[in-house]
Order: structure tokens, then sequence, then C-alpha cells
């Protein structure tokens, strides 16, 4: 990867990646030029007394069917291949040492919701210094009430609209990890609802990817 290089991570327990997954990837990768985006299934969850009901296999294998043929998507094992729960900062320490990125190269991606717990993450103030942080609107959770919600770190936040790049193909970025808040439409859809539906034998069509849906039905995950 060379000096220009700007990468985003999109991590989460993904049991099961649904559209809205993929939809919050992509805007973020649209609104910040990104070269590409790493979908992460977290191995444990550190933040949900719930622990994942799909394996790591079948998570990965979800997210891996889900980014096929999404040009700017990959999935990443990075996480599912650590023990214990997976830290944010603990992952952006070893995707940085892994790829050689540094901080102003690397965007970490999450939903507005999420981000607004930010207080409560492991190793936080400090893991802000790790890496972009690029903020996706989630249905009833606009990016703009987050100034309000942690007034402390306002200075730091810059709005960020998906615009065609005019001088050079990638908007130049701050130097110094900033906070890019991404006001983009996403669909409603989560994954506990999606494991609701199939306990009750409800249709999951359209709320993830048919490739997800095709294995999820093969493997009687969720029942």
């Amino acid at each position: 990867m060379t000096g220009d290089t700007r990468v985003g991570l999109l991590g989460g327990t993904l049991d099961p990646i649904h559209v809205g997954h993929l939809e919050t990837a992509c805007a973020a990768q649209r609104a910040l030029h990104l070269d590409l985006v790493y979908v992460l299934p977290s191995n444990l969850p550190p933040h949900r007394a719930q622990q994942p009901v799909a394996s790591s296999h079948h998570r990965f294998a979800m997210t891996a069917l889900a980014v096929n043929g999404i040009d700017c998507l990959r999935a990443s094992e990075i996480e599912l291949s650590t023990p214990g729960p997976s830290y944010t900062a603990d992952t952006l320490h070893r995707f940085s040492s892994a790829t050689g990125l540094g901080v102003s190269q690397i965007f970490f991606i999450t939903g507005a919701d999420a981000f607004a717990e930010i207080e409560t993450w492991y190793r936080y103030p400090d893991v802000l210094e790790l890496a972009n942080f690029v903020v996706v609107s989630r249905p009833g959770f606009p990016v703009e009430t987050l100034r309000d919600r942690l007034p402390a770190l306002a200075g730091r936040m810059a709005a960020s609209n998906p615009q065609p790049p005019t001088a050079s193909r990638q908007p130049p970025v701050p130097s110094g990890s900033r906070i890019f808040l991404v006001n983009a439409t996403t669909p409603d859809v989560s994954s506990s609802d999606i494991r609701q539906r199939l306990m009750t034998q409800r249709s999951i069509s359209g709320l993830v990817p048919p490739t997800v849906e095709w294995h999820i039905t093969q493997h009687g995950l969720y029942r």
C-alpha cells in the first residue's frame, strides 16, 4: 500500500451481516473516497452481554459472501484470528502494524448510535488517536446530534458528504485524527430483527444479500 492509500474498517458482530452494514460501509467509502473498506466480524463483542449466535466460521463466510462483487469492500479475519474480546484499539494497532498504514490513512467506520457511546469504549480517549473515525447516520439517529451529545469532541468533528472529487481524486485529510460525520440514508434493519424473523419462520428477503440468505438456509442458522 502506498503513502496516499486510504482504507476504511467496519467492524461488528455481523450476526448476520445485512444490507445496513453494507450501505454504511459504502456511504463512508463514497464520502471519504476511500480506496478500500475492510469488513471485520468481531470475535467476542466487548459491549454486548449476549455472545454471537452463529459461529465465527459462519459469520466470516456470510461476510465474504456479502461483499463479493462489491469492488470497494473486502472481508477480513483480523479480529477473528485473535482470542478474546475484539477491542477497537487493539484492532487498529494490529491493522496498522500489518499494513504499515499511518493514522491519517486509516478510517474506522461506525454508526452514529454506537459512536454516541464512545466514552465507554476501551482505552477512550486514546482510541481516537489511532485512526480517523467516520460516523454514519442511522435511522432515528442523525449525526448532527453528536456535537450536543459529545461536546468534548465537537471540535474534532467535520461534516463530510459524498461529493465528486474535483482537483484531485481524493480530498485532503487534515493532519491528526479527525471525526468525520456522514449524513447518509441507511436501511432500517438490524441483526437481532433478522434473527427473530428466522426463529419465527418469517421472510428476510431484502434484508440481507441473496447469497447470505442462501447460506443461512443451507446451514439452518438462527432456527
